[in-house]
């Protein structure tokens, strides 16, 4: 092909606009399809290993659906869930990889399922590539190893635009190599990495600097009043660097176990902590304590999935979310 009609042929595709779905950044806020994207998140951690939303494409169509008329548009989910913790649904094979860093060919259709289904109804999935507990679990790719699965990841899931990669949770090690190689093999892939525990909000200079957007773990209760803080740090984070920050896994309800609360805590602590974090510019999530203590305690939704409806007090806060577009843009609480 000659040099110019080569040339003249990359022009074009690079004009092309975003496929359909395809989520990305614009200032310190997203779009999809050219229109404001209001990422309102939940915290999913097994969905690809939960039987109930995983396994039954119309339970999980149900499911997604009603997420949407809660207000969810986001949901986070992890590629590692072998930790030894005793969260729901946890296994030695609940990973996309394999020790080796290849995949494993079920677990990553089930996630191309869940990413086409949740597509369909304008939902992003945050994917989580790996998380500090199984690594302090003793669960630990090699370096080699993390490579080819993120490599694989990227590349494999390149048609699904509505997939965010975050590299880390709550850990920074061997980040930036890992970012890099996605935006090689994925230019366009949104990435960002939780780099610590809550209260950590900065990596190295680099790796803050490749990160398309924020994901810090803002302050919880130990720190003081969660819905003051969180907000401040978030401020902090966006007059530094300009670009997206989410409230990634805030402060929560439940189990003082795994940076839980010491003390009880209200529906009303999370709605005034979203509002604040809205009014500072920021994204909301929320996390709570359905899967924390595994299936069969009372905390923890029968299904397995984080069910808006699973108790009183859940229900009040996504009550909240459902109607968060009537709040989005207040000044003042």
């Amino acid at each position: 092909m000659p040099r110019c009609l080569l040339a003249c042929l990359l022009a074009a595709l690079a004009a092309l606009p975003a496929r359909p779905g395809a989520i990305a950044v614009k200032g310190t806020g997203f779009e999809m399809d050219g229109k404001p994207f209001h990422y309102t998140g939940v915290s999913f951690f097994n969905a690809i290993y939960n039987r109930e939303f995983a396994g039954d494409p119309a339970r999980r169509a149900a499911w997604l659906d009603k997420f949407r008329s809660y207000g969810i548009n986001v949901l986070r989910i992890w590629a590692q869930w072998d930790n030894k913790r005793g969260f729901a649904d946890t296994c030695p094979e609940c990973s996309l990889y394999r020790e080796d860093g290849s995949l494993r060919p079920d677990r990553i259709e089930t996630l191309r399922q869940i990413l086409r289904d949740a597509d369909a109804r304008g939902f992003v999935i945050e994917l989580v590539l790996f998380s500090q507990e199984s690594w302090h679990d003793g669960i630990r790719l090699s370096e080699e190893a993390s490579e080819r699965a993120v490599r694989a990841v990227a590349e494999q899931l390149k048609p699904h635009r509505n997939l965010a990669l975050q590299i880390w949770n709550e850990f920074s090690r061997h980040t930036v190599p890992l970012a890099k190689i996605i935006k090689q093999a994925d230019p366009d892939r949104l990435v960002t990495s939780s780099p610590g525990v809550a209260g950590v909000l900065t990596a190295s200079t680099e790796e803050n600097a490749l990160m398309d957007y924020l994901t810090p773990h803002t302050s919880r209760q130990n720190a003081g009043k969660p819905w003051i803080i969180a907000p401040a740090e978030i401020r902090y984070l966006l007059a530094r660097f300009r670009k997206p920050v989410v409230d990634d896994e805030p402060a929560r309800n439940g189990t003082a176990q795994f940076g839980g609360p010491k003390e009880p805590t209200a529906p009303h602590d999370h709605i005034v902590h979203i509002l604040n974090v809205l009014r500072a510019g920021g994204h909301p999530t929320y996390h709570h304590d359905m899967f924390q203590l595994g299936a069969g305690h009372p905390t923890v939704p029968p299904s397995g999935v984080p069910d808006p409806e699973f108790s009183p007090y859940h229900r009040v806060v996504f009550e909240f979310l459902r109607n968060l577009h009537r709040y989005r843009g207040e000044a003042t609480f």
